[in-house]
């Protein structure tokens, strides 16, 4: 099953079972082509049992395959039940089945997670010979946390009663994994904090393991924004996700043992902010923000008709913006005015613009701004008689509609205006032409023409006239020439 997450990346889940252990997972396909596998490993304390699982790797390319630690009903550390390592074997399994499903080798892959994640994350990345292994507050001593943090889960891993032996048995995996690996190019990523209650026990005394690992990099952050083991990884974010980045693209960062965070909190900004109020680009009361005379506030404009003018003493140019778009830049006269208008018709509905002004050196005035609306035009006329494709005699045509909006009618054939009507309070109009029609095919545009002298757009009605009951006195006008004259 699919489904999309908040980031809109779809997301599969499965139950991979042909292990000893069933095995719940999620999936996303990579973004652009990106041949990398992220396989995540949850903590404690994740969501629905999926670590990084919030959206956070939304926009990474790779493809991504989270784990779920829930074996019989328990967390398992990814390792084992009741002292039956089998459940490590069925998470690998799913691993090396998505792998070649994919056609990626354990070069391509990065092993990923925080806290019990992170131990099996490490764990697994340097058993199995994985490339990359980002492991954050790990627990090294697994057996010894679980038995004092999570007594029910340590029951799960260890047996009923948790025996000693095996709780120093499962204390032992994860230093004797690093101590006796072989091949040690893995690029482990590791990260921890003074201000971790967990890190005096749980990674201090293992760090001097890796010193002949070729690319062991520490990240000790000692930051006042960490208070205890859950926000040593929060805190990081920023960084981590620069690195999954750096990982997914075939890109292996080398660091080694560095120290981060180091925030000064409360510091004393007086100075800085002395240097942005004598160097703000935005000027205060000596340099004041445009005035503007059209359109005034609250004014009703035709689309067609919203033009900008005002005053900005001082200036040499002034800049106008709506809904954070740039609009326009005009030019102020030597007497401080300055006239702008877009060169398109605006929007129907209430439109803010804000104006600010610019003088010679760049600096800025505060902004000024108007609030108007625009109005939506009159739609074309409705015409009654004559009815479309209408044969009538040429003593029998007269025009009558309704038009909306409108104070007058007009109407035109080919181009040339036949006459004008006004509009009653009814809003229905009528015209009828003083010359006769001259016999065949007419078609006649009418619009309509508002308060403001603005036309609608036009409804064009096409008749016949019938020579048999054309008047024969009447004198037929040209368009063209006749028409033209009155």
């Amino acid at each position: 099953m699919a489904r999309p997450t908040s980031g809109g990346r779809r997301v599969h889940t499965g139950i991979e079972s042909s292990g000893a252990h069933p095995v719940e997972y999620r999936f996303s396909h990579a973004r652009n082509g990106n041949r990398h596998l992220l396989v995540v490993f949850a903590n404690f304390s994740a969501e629905g049992g999926y670590g990084w699982s919030n959206g956070v790797f939304d926009d990474l390319r790779s493809n991504i395959l989270w784990i779920r630690d829930r074996f019989d009903g328990e967390s398992a550390y990814y390792l084992c039940r009741d002292m039956d390592f089998s459940v490590e074997q069925s998470v690998v399994n799913l691993i090396g089945r998505v792998l070649n499903a994919l056609g990626l080798t354990p070069d391509q892959c990065t092993l990923w997670g925080g806290s019990k994640g992170g131990s099996a994350a490490l764990y697994l990345g340097l058993r199995y010979g994985f490339r990359n292994i980002v492991s954050l507050v790990p627990q090294f001593l697994v057996g010894t946390y679980v038995r004092d943090v999570h007594p029910r889960t340590a029951r799960h891993m260890l047996g009923e009663g948790v025996p000693e032996e095996h709780v120093r048995a499962l204390d032992a995996v994860l230093p004797d994994t690093v101590r006796s690996v072989p091949d040690r190019k893995a690029n482990v990523y590791l990260l921890s904090s003074p201000q971790d209650e967990q890190f005096p026990v749980q990674v201090e005394p293992f760090l001097p393991l890796f010193q002949d690992y070729e690319n062991f990099n520490f990240v000790l952050s000692d930051s006042p924004h960490i208070s205890d083991h859950t926000t040593v990884t929060r805190r990081n974010v920023p960084l981590l996700m620069g690195l999954a980045n750096f990982l997914v693209d075939g890109i292996s960062p080398r660091f080694g043992t560095v120290r981060n965070g180091l925030e000064e909190v409360g510091a004393d900004t007086s100075a800085i902010d002395a240097y942005l109020r004598t160097t703000t680009l935005v000027r205060g009361a000596s340099f004041p923000p445009p005035v503007l005379s059209r359109p005034a506030p609250g004014e009703e404009l035709r689309a067609d008709g919203v033009r900008f003018t005002g005053t900005a003493p001082g200036a040499v140019r002034v800049s106008l913006w709506e809904d954070g778009k740039f609009l326009g830049t005009p030019d102020v006269a030597a007497d401080g005015g300055w006239t702008w208008e877009t060169g398109h018709a605006w929007g129907v509905g209430e439109h803010c613009v804000r104006v600010f002004a610019v003088d010679a050196a760049g600096h800025q005035s505060r902004r000024a701004e108007v609030r108007f609306s625009v109005a939506k035009a009159p739609t074309a006329p409705i015409v009654s008689a004559p009815a479309q494709g209408e044969e009538r005699a040429a003593d029998d045509i007269g025009f009558t509609g309704l038009a909306r909006g409108a104070v007058q009618v007009g109407l035109r054939e080919r181009g040339v205006l036949l006459g004008l009507a006004s509009v009653g309070p009814d809003q229905g109009w009528s015209w009828t032409s003083p010359e006769g029609w001259r016999p065949g095919a007419h078609v006649v545009e009418v619009f309509g023409v508002d308060a403001a002298g603005v036309e609608t757009a036009s409804y064009a009605v096409r008749f016949t006239v019938t020579a048999e009951t054309a008047r024969t006195s009447a004198r037929w006008p040209s368009p063209e020439r006749d028409f033209a004259d009155r």
